[in-house]
């Protein structure tokens, strides 16, 4: 497809995305909301977990996005008027289909989220419902990460960026109004079989990212934030040695074992976990000096001594 094409066609798509707001332009602190026994895990390996999102709370995750793109672009009515005969449709649903199934089979499996929320700078307390939902019931930490550390190059096989809030109705309607600028944009342009495949091609690229980024409205309180892994990015096997599995309590699952050191010609200057960890976040059922006196401990025992002073503790008056 001739550049010009290709940048108008990425327009269409893209245009809803505002850099402005998004890391690197943005450098917010960052929390994750987990248990004691994770963050020990993670400052004995220097290693972050990346959970596969077909795993997560969400029971939409991933799979709404791709599920109603794909039925949206398979029976849009605009789309098959704008090929003009059946036969160049055929292809066009060919080609999408072929790269659906592809991520389907190969890539969907290493497809890796890192679930966070924005943190003000003063707040030393968190957010009781997230201390609920993914703080072990109050009594696990939550490790404020600030994103200022984290110097990443033109390599960097990672995506940072907030997640957008919406029904399932208006994200339907977002879904079907891109498909009509695609049916806008094939029927206004002479296209031949391989600009019919790049459709295809950006279609799913932007399906990807909508269905990782977007989540029901009922969760917007959590104010979240993803570091998203796909496989299919990391053409330079940057991160692919780090791929690995964990023993759960829903048997075996796929994990990204993130390690937090400088990353060449990925993630430049001293990055280390003593480094990128702004603070840690006793939750309010542990939060007596006896537990920071123990977390300090594990701090010290794990060779991460720094850390020790940058423990607090959570105010909020709450026991399960």
């Amino acid at each position: 497809m001739p550049q010009e094409l290709t940048s108008k066609l990425a327009e269409e798509l893209w245009s809803d995305i505002t850099t402005d707001d998004s890391f690197p332009s943005a450098r917010p602190l960052l929390a994750h909301y987990t248990s004691v026994a994770t963050l020990e895990q993670m400052i004995k390996n220097d290693e972050i977990w990346f959970s596969n999102p077909l795993y997560m709370n969400d029971l939409e995750e991933l799979r709404f996005g791709m599920n109603e793109g794909a039925a949206a672009f398979r029976t849009s009515k605009d789309l098959w008027n704008a090929c003009a005969d059946n036969e160049r449709h055929a292809k066009l649903i060919y080609y999408f289909d072929y790269l659906f199934n592809e991520f389907d089979s190969k890539h969907a499996f290493d497809t890796y989220v890192m679930c966070l929320a924005e943190h003000k700078s003063d707040d030393n307390d968190g957010v009781l419902s997230m201390w609920r939902g993914y703080g072990a019931n109050a009594s696990g930490v939550a490790i404020v990460f600030d994103t200022s550390k984290v110097q990443a190059t033109g390599e960097f096989p990672l995506i940072v960026d907030k997640v957008h809030y919406a029904s399932p109705d208006e994200r339907r309607q977002w879904i079907n109004d891109k498909v009509k600028r695609i049916a806008q944009f094939v029927a206004s342009n002479e296209l031949d079989d391989a600009d019919l495949h790049a459709v295809a091609h950006y279609w799913i690229e932007r399906l990807k990212l909508f269905a990782l980024f977007t989540k029901h409205s009922g969760f917007e309180e959590e104010r979240e934030w993803r570091i998203v892994y796909m496989s299919e990015r990391d053409t330079n096997n940057k991160l692919k040695g780090m791929l690995g599995y964990a023993i759960t309590g829903r048997g075996v699952e796929p994990k990204l074992k993130l390690k937090v050191k400088p990353l060449d010609g990925a993630v430049d200057a001293d990055l280390s976990l003593e480094t990128l960890v702004d603070r840690i976040i006793l939750g309010p059922s542990i939060s007596t000096r006896l537990a920071a006196t123990a977390m300090g401990r594990i701090l010290e025992m794990n060779g991460k001594p720094g850390l020790i002073a940058k423990i607090a503790a959570s105010s909020i008056p709450f026991r399960p």
